[in-house]
C-alpha cells in the first residue's frame, strides 16, 4: 500500500468533503429564497456588480459558459435576472438583475450569515482562522487555475 494514496493523507478529499457539507448547509437557508448554490454564487456575483456578460460571470466563478447559461436560463425563469444583447457585440449577453433579484440581495444577507454562523458555531476556528484559510485556499485556485 502506498501511503500517498490513503485516503486519510489526500487534501482533495477533505477539501472535497468540506465543501459538500458547507453547501448542504446552506441548502435550507437557499431553499428559503428558491435559489440553489450554484445560482447564490451567480447571485453574488451580480450584487457586487450588475449588468455583466456571460463571459464575466463564467470566468469569475472559475466555471464554463456551457455550465452558467442554464444556471441563467433558470434564473431568468425565476424571474431573478435578464439577459440582453450586448450594444457593441451583439453576440454576447448581458445578465442584469431584476427588481426581484436586487431585493433578494437584502433577503440573503438577513439570512445567510446569520445562518451560517450558527451552522459553524461548534466548530473552534475564529475568524482570523477562516480569512487565513480563504487566502491559503485562493493560492491554490490561483496555481491551479494558472496552469489550465
Amino acid at each position: 500500500m502506498h501511503p500517498e494514496l490513503q485516503l486519510d493523507n489526500q487534501i482533495c478529499f477533505r477539501l472535497y468533503t468540506a465543501a459538500r457539507l458547507i453547501t448542504q448547509a446552506y441548502t435550507p437557508l437557499l431553499n428559503q429564497l428558491g435559489i440553489t448554490y450554484p445560482q447564490y454564487l451567480v447571485m453574488m456575483v451580480l450584487w457586487e456588480q450588475d449588468c455583466q456578460p456571460v463571459n464575466d460571470i463564467a470566468r469569475r466563478l472559475v466555471l464554463e459558459t456551457n455550465t452558467v447559461t442554464p444556471l441563467l436560463q433558470r434564473m431568468e425563469k425565476q424571474g431573478v435576472v435578464v439577459r440582453t444583447r450586448g450594444k457593441e457585440d451583439r453576440r454576447q449577453q448581458i445578465v442584469s438583475l431584476t427588481e426581484k433579484g436586487k431585493a433578494m440581495e437584502e433577503q440573503a444577507y438577513q439570512l445567510i450569515p446569520k445562518g451560517m454562523g450558527d451552522e459553524l458555531k461548534a466548530c473552534p476556528l475564529k475568524m482570523k482562522d477562516y480569512l487565513r484559510l480563504a487566502g491559503e485556499l485562493d493560492s491554490i485556485i490561483h496555481t491551479l487555475k494558472d496552469e489550465k
